[in-house]
């Protein structure tokens, strides 16, 4: 299997059955991510224990595939994580979205995330697997944190 039919697959699984697809409630922090562009419109929730550990994190919301599989992985991705350790993941994230980061040289702590490093050569689709990390991170950098932006 070739690495486009595996994201092809990977993208279609996560669309059909999306991870942590609901509302968190209560929520410490959430934040939203519209695209008017292409009218992808999600919400992100994350609760954090003390501020450190991202305990448990969800998005609701409407997109194309790539958007609604890009947030499903990542929140499964950042659960478990320090607030700093997903914010270097969405750092990281970007970097590969947009070719700077080669997976299969570069150190990082994407995991199966790095199924999106081709995406970089379909410049209209990186918005769409970067609006719920914008939105995440968003969240985890308001002021008040359990605002929508």
């Amino acid at each position: 299997m070739s690495t486009q039919e595996l994201y092809q697959q990977v993208i279609l699984d996560h669309n059909r059955k999306p991870r942590n697809f609901h509302k968190i409630e209560p929520c410490s922090h959430k934040a939203e991510g519209f695209n008017p562009l292409c009218g992808d419109h999600l919400w992100v929730y994350l609760d954090l224990d003390d501020e450190k550990v991202i305990v448990n994190a969800s998005f609701e919301g409407s997109g194309c595939a790539i958007s609604k599989s890009s947030a499903s992985m990542m929140t499964a991705a950042i659960k478990g994580k320090t607030k700093n350790e997903a914010q270097v993941m969405c750092s990281e994230f970007q970097k590969l979205l947009t070719g700077k980061l080669k997976p299969d040289n570069d150190a990082h702590s994407l995991g199966k995330l790095k199924i999106f490093s081709g995406i970089w050569q379909f410049p209209s689709r990186v918005k769409c697997a970067a609006l719920c990390w914008h939105a995440m991170d968003g969240a985890l950098c308001a002021a008040n944190a359990n605002t929508t932006e």
